[in-house]
């Protein structure tokens, strides 16, 4: 308890001269600009919940800790586990026996993604990496008896991506944390013991450039310290020059302040947002973590992915694509193939989706959806469906004399006639290139 005090009181010590630890100072530091660049990125749930694989990551919650308990859970448990059989008895079957870092690595660079965000910890508390404050429920100690987080990192940097860590402010069944919401909050013993000196150790141990942080939502930051830390973290940690932060930390926080904005579990404004924000989301729509009964149905198709995607930068966000591995350290096949489905089609489109910014008009629908983005003085315009004719219009682009319009992927120019003097635009296609992404972009120059 002393030492937790202390690491406290140094930390509202050395934020006090620069960003102090309040909202108002907080929310004024600039977003590094690494961040908005990337606009791609894998999300990766991976933790003990993996080996039951069955409902989601919120297994044990639903098993044990709602009331009622979820029948489905109980009779899973009650059909396939013996008598008195416990959650912590999963982790030693988490063996991550075929998890290979360099193989994750080499998957999520070819995904087109430019950041790799990894599960630390979960609700469920247990640390995918030796955390000095998770004794024995932690992936060093038992099961995999590896460096997750360490190891993926590695391979991740050697390949010249972003690191990202999620973590979970709250644990489910924590004896301190529990006591703690008992005394309405008013006791601290979780965040002093647990929670803080091991965000400190996680910090400066793996140096994450992200801190994905979640499980705020049942207390006040007043009790997580949440602006204490961040305080520490953008003026005194090793990662203060380049570490970016959500806005999960604390009843009331999100959507209101932090570094970029959640809002929610796969949030889709309907306009631009005035604030930089991102759009996490599931290829299993069902669950975040590896389930054993998913069905091909209940998965995102490629298409609909790439949609997402687009829609999601021509909107200012970013996007974080999850997919959750089995137990024993593999990607299912089925989310490889979305991962290489969308890396094909970035690298023929990404130069309308990287460094992007937002247009003057997002979204326009006159014949098939068209979102635009801008780099530059190019405009880009990306198709998420096939044209019914040969021909498309565009009505939003101010043309000009030097006007020229180019189908990424393809060799020449596109010949265009204008719909009105200056304003507008209709392009003859070719016949598109197939792709199984089922989007296509234009680059539009010397428009407005």
């Amino acid at each position: 308890m002393r030492a937790a005090s202390l690491l406290l009181a140094a930390l509202v010590c050395q934020a006090a001269a620069r960003y102090t630890p309040d909202w108002t100072s907080l929310d004024s530091r600039p977003l590094p600009a690494w961040y908005d660049e990337a606009k791609v990125g894998i999300f990766i749930h991976w933790g003990v919940f993996s080996v039951p694989g069955f409902g989601s990551e919120w297994f044990w919650w639903h098993w044990k800790g709602q009331e009622p308990p979820d029948p489905s859970c109980v009779k899973f448990m009650s059909e396939n586990y013996p008598p008195g059989f416990s959650y912590p008895e999963f982790a030693p079957q988490f063996h991550a026996e075929f998890f290979d870092p360099e193989e994750w690595a080499d998957l999520f660079k070819a995904s087109g993604a430019k950041y790799v965000v990894l599960t630390a910890k979960h609700h469920e508390g247990f640390t995918n990496w030796g955390s000095p404050n998770s004794w024995n429920w932690n992936s060093v100690d038992t099961g995999p008896h590896r460096d997750l987080v360490g190891d993926l990192g590695d391979a991740v940097r050697n390949r010249s991506l972003h690191y990202g860590l999620y973590n979970s402010l709250f644990e489910w069944f924590n004896p301190l944390y529990l006591t703690d919401k008992k005394n309405g909050f008013k006791t601290q013993e979780f965040v002093m013991q647990k929670l803080l000196p091991e965000l400190y150790n996680m910090v400066v141990r793996y140096r994450p450039e992200l801190i994905w942080s979640d499980g705020d939502w049942e207390a006040p930051d007043t009790y997580w310290h949440s602006p204490e830390f961040l305080a520490w973290l953008y003026n005194d940690s090793p990662i203060k020059d380049v570490i970016v932060t959500n806005d999960r930390w604390g009843s009331g926080c999100s959507c209101k302040h932090g570094g970029y904005y959640n809002c929610e579990d796969k949030y889709t404004p309907g306009q631009l947002p005035d604030h930089k924000w991102e759009k996490c989301t599931s290829v299993d729509t069902r669950s975040w973590g590896y389930r054993r009964n998913m069905k091909l149905s209940e998965l995102m198709d490629l298409p609909t992915i790439v949609k997402d995607l687009v829609a999601t930068v021509a909107l200012g966000g970013n996007y974080l694509l999850n997919v959750g591995p089995t137990p024993d350290g593999m990607i299912p096949a089925l989310f490889e193939e979305r991962l290489r489905g969308l890396g094909a089609w970035l690298q023929v489109n990404g130069e309308a989706i990287y460094a992007s910014k937002p247009w003057r008009i997002q979204l326009e629908n006159s014949t098939i959806p068209v979102w635009y983005t801008s780099k530059g003085s190019s405009v880009y315009a990306t198709l998420t469906a096939n044209p019914p004719k040969p021909s498309l219009q565009l009505l939003e682009p101010k043309t000009s004399a030097s006007t020229k319009v180019t189908l990424l992927g393809f060799p020449v120019p596109l010949p265009w006639t204008p719909l009105q003097p200056g304003v507008g635009l209709t392009i003859l296609l070719p016949n598109l290139p197939f792709t199984a992404a089922q989007a296509w972009t234009l680059r539009l120059d010397g428009v407005q």
